[in-house]
């Protein structure tokens, strides 16, 4: 029996586009706030060629970096519809090497790092607009207002919002284009910025290079976002969406040079509020307000669905996740919403303004590009590309990637270390976590099935055992339904033997393909023992309870089940028999023999598992029809020293 619900990519429509200009280009349209000013602070003593030359790396880093890198290429490396360094990784585990877990999980902790920095990036530049209207007024108690209100709606579902999310952001991004071309009319001659020549001139000419790419690479943070939102709007949506966007964001950034080149020297004033005319620069400074409030919404939607993904692929202890509309794809975790908000607000008080966030922004992101460039250049082998081009294409980035990851360091105690320190203990986590999974499942010993089905059915007619339910079901972590693990059968047989009228053994395999929703069931002993395999994708929330429903229907529709309950009164009157759910909860011996390296994994394991919900609201199973039994799991059953018996000594 099989049920999927695997969804191709958007078809390219005009409402497909306006979609992903809402929801795909927030982060990297919201750069135009504080690039330019990063790169004016730089050389205070700027002249024009300074200027031009800056303008012109930030024209080829968009080409280059986010055109030709993610639009052309990565948006081809889709995961049946779905994007991201997780869905890229899901195309390659079962074709390429062990470690390749290590590379998604730097990536993805990467991303987070950088979800948690967006926010208060982008709502303090827009905010501290308002510095020029009104001096006097805190700007760090109106960002911090403005944070928590987006965290707190998190938990309502953001499908009414998003709706507006399209034309809003449209009408950003025709905004920084007029107000660009506005600027660039009265000084032209930026326009020799689409020269690459003056963007070399400047980075050989210029002692404080390192500072200078550093800064310019804080146009292209948003790329990884474009990827990842693949499955939201298809790739053509974005593509045409991306060829308006970036010509309204290099109008813009045209338009701030040319103010720059005009002999306008205050670095305390943003470039960006400088080219508006001061009639509608209140009315500039709420719709850069909700442009970053998008932003923000973006990079959290994106973070719910990277540990989503992270828990479905082993790479995360288990989460609460909560689908507070019926929308496809909504999703809400509430413990990662909190700690976000407890980051972003720690960012705002930690450094104050935006022009100290801008020191720890982009260090984490370019650990990100990195690893997206390794798995892109596994995924374009595996796809048959030639040897020479594959490292052509990806070398090149890897080299353009590792100068802006060295350029970024010189961030590193300005600030640049808060972000990687972020990314490297969700990083551990991941990497601990599926490591310790990894172990303990290699240790986990299997039995023939077959050679306790006799024992099993003799219980099943044996009334001196007490029914303990008349379903009964394991969670299996066998994917082959003929063996089954030894600790399950102690359970049923040894540890106060479990009669039922049926016993089921659910196993769930999860599918690389994101959407995939499939079972098939096997039947072990006729009408009483039943092996189910649940073939569940990564985006699929695992109901457990739901699932079942439909196999136990489809079997009692086929006449090869019958649910009546065994005890004679419930069955004069065709009463179902009950369920009830064994879950074996495996806890590490302190007794096994093992190396000190496994050792640490599995005592790791142990105290990550507060991060976890309980298997039974994982599944979604209801507390009344849940027994947990305590297993132990120890590595070696070979004492270290053999006890000799003593002879008591006679009596004299």
């Amino acid at each position: 029996m099989t049920q999927t619900t695997n969804k191709s990519p958007h078809m390219l429509s005009a409402a497909g586009i306006l979609v992903a200009i809402g929801i795909v280009f927030g982060d990297i349209g919201t750069s135009p706030l504080y690039v330019m000013k990063a790169i004016a602070g730089i050389n205070p003593d700027y002249d024009a060629d300074y200027i031009t030359g800056a303008i012109s790396c930030v024209i080829w880093t968009l080409t280059i970096q986010t055109t030709v890198k993610y639009v052309m290429i990565a948006l081809r490396a889709d995961n049946k519809g779905e994007g991201g360094i997780l869905a890229l990784y899901s195309l390659l585990r079962k074709h390429s090497k062990k470690w390749l877990y290590i590379v998604a999980a730097l990536g993805a902790a990467a991303l987070i790092a950088d979800g948690m920095l967006t926010p208060a990036i982008t709502v303090s530049s827009a905010v501290e607009g308002i510095r020029i209207i009104a001096p006097h007024i805190p700007v760090l108690p109106i960002v911090v207002a403005i944070i928590l209100l987006i965290f707190m709606l998190q938990q309502m579902g953001t499908h009414k919002i998003g709706r507006i999310f399209g034309p809003v952001m449209l009408l950003w991004f025709f905004t920084l284009g007029t107000l660009g071309t506005l600027s660039l009319i009265k000084c032209p001659a930026i326009l020799h910025a689409f020269n690459p020549w003056y963007a070399i001139k400047l980075l050989i000419s210029s002692p404080s290079w390192f500072l200078i790419i550093g800064a310019v690479f804080l146009c292209v943070t948003g790329a990884e976002a474009l990827y990842s939102d693949l499955g939201h709007c298809g790739r053509r949506n974005i593509t045409y969406g991306w060829i308006f966007v970036k010509t309204m964001l290099i109008l813009n950034y045209l338009g701030q040079g040319a103010y720059l080149i005009s002999g306008h020297r205050d670095v305390a004033v943003n470039p960006f509020y400088a080219i508006v005319d001061e009639r509608y620069v209140g009315a500039m400074i709420v719709l850069s307000t909700i442009a970053a409030i998008i932003a923000s919404q973006a990079l959290l939607s994106g973070a719910f669905t990277i540990f989503s993904q992270s828990v479905s692929l082993n790479l995360w202890p288990s989460l609460r996740i909560k689908y507070p509309t019926i929308e496809r794809g909504q999703l809400y975790i509430p413990s990662v919403n909190w700690c976000l908000m407890a980051g972003c607000l720690a960012t705002l008080f930690i450094f104050r303004d935006s022009s100290h966030i801008e020191a720890a922004y982009g260090l984490s992101i370019t650990i990100a590009m990195l690893m997206t460039t390794i798995l892109l250049a596994l995924w374009l082998h595996l796809k048959g590309l030639g040897k020479i081009w594959c490292i052509a294409i990806t070398g090149f980035f890897t080299v353009l990637e590792l100068l802006f990851f060295v350029a970024n360091l010189t961030k590193f105690a300005h600030g640049g270390w808060y972000s990687l320190f972020v990314a490297l203990v969700v990083g551990a986590i991941m990497i601990i976590w599926y490591r310790s999974c990894a172990l303990r499942t290699s240790y986990i010993e299997y039995y023939p099935l077959k050679e306790k089905t006799p024992i099993i059915r003799d219980m099943i007619g044996d009334r001196q055992i007490p029914l303990f339910a008349s379903n009964i079901i394991y969670l299996s972590r066998s994917s082959d339904p003929d063996m089954i693990e030894s600790k399950l059968l102690y359970s049923i047989i040894n540890k106060q033997p479990k009669r039922a009228d049926h016993y089921w053994l659910l196993h769930i395999e999860y599918s690389d393909a994101p959407d995939t929703l499939e079972y098939e069931v096997r039947t072990i002993l006729d009408r009483h023992i039943f092996a189910v395999t649940f073939h569940v994708g990564y985006r699929v929330n695992p109901q457990i309870n739901v699932f079942l429903r439909q196999v136990v229907e489809d079997l009692v529709a086929a006449g090869k089940l019958d649910l009546t309950s065994s005890y004679p009164s419930l069955r004069a009157h065709h009463i179902a028999g009950d369920f009830r759910f064994v879950i074996l909860r495996r806890i590490f011996s302190a007794s096994s023999s093992c190396r000190p390296s496994e050792r640490f994994l599995l005592k790791m394991h142990d105290k990550l598992r507060w991060l976890c919900i309980s298997e039974r609201d994982k599944y979604g199973l209801d507390t009344s029809t849940v027994t947990l039994e305590t297993v132990p799991l120890i590595l070696t059953t070979t004492p270290s020293q053999q006890i000799t018996r003593r002879e008591p000594e006679a009596d004299s």
